[in-house]
């Protein structure tokens, strides 16, 4: 088990509150395809856990197929969609991005394949994209979601595990050591060439969660205060004259079209 000895505390923010803004950019980038196209669109979720990205694209009219390699978040998955009432639009099927070609058939070409907290634990990054970007139909997009390094750096300084901190700025894979429970973290410009070397063009680039993750609970003991740092979230993600604010997120979404 990692050691979070000086951690700072999380924010009492609901998981939902800290993915609220990829959630956004998301069902508007599938209401203006889906319009452009005249159909829902064919979204393959890869990773896609308990659904929480699913379901309310299902929910909205569009047809999912989650691949997840854990039974247990596949069967979570589809009692959260029978909950909503969208079970007939969620294809749940067990695996990982190594099998994923074999689960959908050969033929399957998506609109959306979204890829979210997934590329840090595969074991080669490089085939996982290419394997995404083989799903994608024509004009299709994939919609990534990575850790980012910057982010790690910034929280183990502040609690002052400056080796930590050192090391996750200095090592390729951006871990602190191998007992960090993370995989791996990425860095923009990288991200950015992987996706181009696969035939992806980043249409839309932003880091999320900037401050959520820094701010000591402690802080946080009010609607009030909660709903401003979602203010101020909301804010940093709409700062495109500081990009660097991006850069410090501890995580970058990335929506990359197929040409």
């Amino acid at each position: 088990m990692a050691d979070d000895r000086g951690r700072p505390p999380r924010p009492a923010l609901a998981a939902g509150s800290r993915t609220a803004v990829v959630q956004r950019v998301l069902d508007a980038h599938v209401a203006e395809r889906s319009a452009a196209l005249g159909r829902p669109l064919r979204v393959l979720d890869l990773g896609g856990g308990t659904g929480g990205t699913a379901v309310p694209l299902a929910v909205a009219g569009h047809g999912l197929t989650v691949v997840d390699p854990s039974p247990d978040a596949l069967f979570s998955l589809r009692r959260r969609a029978t909950e909503q009432g969208v079970e007939g639009r969620i294809h749940a099927l067990q695996g990982d991005a190594d099998t994923v070609r074999d689960l959908v058939g050969t033929d399957a070409a998506f609109d959306l394949v979204c890829l979210h907290g997934t590329l840090e634990v595969v074991d080669d990054p490089a085939a996982a994209v290419g394997a995404v970007a083989a799903l994608l139909a024509p004009d299709g997009t994939f919609s990534l979601v990575v850790a980012q390094r910057l982010h790690a750096v910034l929280t183990h300084a502040l609690a002052g595990r400056l080796d930590r901190a050192r090391a996750v700025l200095e090592r390729p894979d951006g871990r602190w050591g191998e007992d960090d429970p993370a995989p791996h973290r990425f860095d923009e410009p990288a991200v950015l060439a992987l996706l181009r070397e696969h035939g992806l063009e980043p249409v839309h680039v932003q880091g999320v969660r900037v401050f959520a993750d820094l701010v000591p609970s402690a802080l946080l003991d009010s609607d009030s205060d909660r709903a401003a740092l979602a203010a101020l979230e909301d804010a940093a993600a709409a700062a495109a004259d500081h990009p660097l604010l991006g850069s410090l997120g501890s995580a970058l979404h990335v929506l990359a079209a197929r040409g």
